[in-house]
């Protein structure tokens, strides 16, 4: 029976912000003898992120559920509710983070957070929103209804990246929140990560009912939104391998594709192919996001803005990989390149 209600906070952020790095960064400084669960939502259908969080932290005292293929709060916050109820039976958190996928409705999830059940059962604390300043400059973000709401509705500011930030793109920051009194963080702060779990700890002093900004966004949410880009049409595919040995997944919305892999743990990569294919693919597409297994061992991929980052990790139950991109993308040819990047060893 749980006693008391579970400290829980919205981390969101548009796509390739720094959600995920920030939240592993966080449960290495958890309080030892609590209990984390992290859960998370991706626009793509494979599911990497959990992969991610699990490969650099396989704690015990942290919990990952995973809701991959859209967002949260489609289907009246169906798939939420029935992801909290199960890591609330499961682990019984003291905390409890959400990570919405970047193309999400998060005051929405909100909405979720605070319904009659949930209030009984969560504190919802701060909520904080990744924001990458440099993308401010950029029309395709600040015109963009979702970025905006990520950043309307957040407490806690997270500037991440700064180390590459220009002067320009703090003045851009400070401008774009000026009317909004929250309290930002830059990622190049000296002890950040201290100064971002005090911030999360605080409870949430902004009511839905009391924010217009807010529930202006829920009035609109009551009625189904025209096909967006952030609207969920996952496509159904079975979760068996097919003689390959491997899964191909695909997801769709408002001219955002994404198409992902899941390899079977028999099959293993070279990583210098793997590298190579990235690079080839950096200045086409949104995002490449996997956890691959390789005969260098286990190596974490992430290309957003040109750059590629590759991290070692621990542990991985299979290989991942997932492209999203503003063009169509082609199933078979990326198949075809993929498979090209086998280890010879294989």
């Amino acid at each position: 029976m749980i006693r008391k209600r579970i400290n829980t906070n919205l981390i969101t952020g548009f796509l390739g912000a720094g959600k995920t790095s920030l939240i592993v960064s966080l449960l290495a400084i958890k309080p030892k003898g609590e209990i984390w669960a992290v859960l998370v939502n991706e626009f793509g259908e494979v599911g990497i992120d959990a992969s991610l969080i699990t490969g650099c932290n396989s704690s015990e005292q942290v919990v990952i559920k995973e809701v991959a293929g859209g967002c949260l709060c489609c289907a009246a916050g169906v798939p939420m509710q029935v992801a909290i109820n199960q890591i609330i039976q499961k682990a019984k958190p003291d905390r409890l983070l959400i990570e919405p996928t970047g193309l999400g409705h998060p005051a929405e999830i909100l909405k979720v957070l605070t319904n009659e059940f949930n209030q009984q059962v969560l504190q919802l604390n701060q909520t904080l929103c990744v924001v990458d300043a440099r993308k401010l400059k950029d029309t395709r973000y600040t015109e963009n209804s979702n970025f905006n709401q990520q950043i309307d509705i957040a407490e806690v500011i997270y500037a991440s990246k700064a180390d590459l930030y220009q002067q320009d793109d703090f003045a851009s920051l400070s401008a774009y929140l000026a009317n909004d009194k929250k309290l930002c963080i830059a990622s190049n702060t000296a002890d950040v990560l201290n100064h971002v779990y005090w911030a999360l700890i605080k409870p949430r002093a902004i009511s839905l009912s009391s924010s217009s900004t807010q529930a202006s966004y829920l009035a609109k949410s009551v009625t189904k939104p025209s096909q967006s880009l952030f609207d969920s049409n996952a496509a159904v595919v079975d979760d068996e391998f097919n003689g390959q040995g491997f899964i191909t997944k695909l997801n769709q919305a408002q001219g955002a594709h994404s198409i992902g892999w899941i390899f079977s743990a028999e099959h293993c990569f070279d990583f210098d192919k793997l590298v190579a294919w990235c690079d080839g693919l950096l200045n086409e597409v949104l995002r490449i996001k996997a956890v691959m297994i390789t005969e260098e061992g286990i190596g974490a991929f992430n290309a957003v803005d040109g750059r590629l980052s590759i991290n070692e990790l621990d542990e991985a139950m299979d290989s991942r990989l997932e492209i999203i991109s503003l063009n169509p993308l082609s199933e078979a040819l990326l198949t075809e390149k993929i498979l090209n990047c086998l280890s010879d060893m294989a």
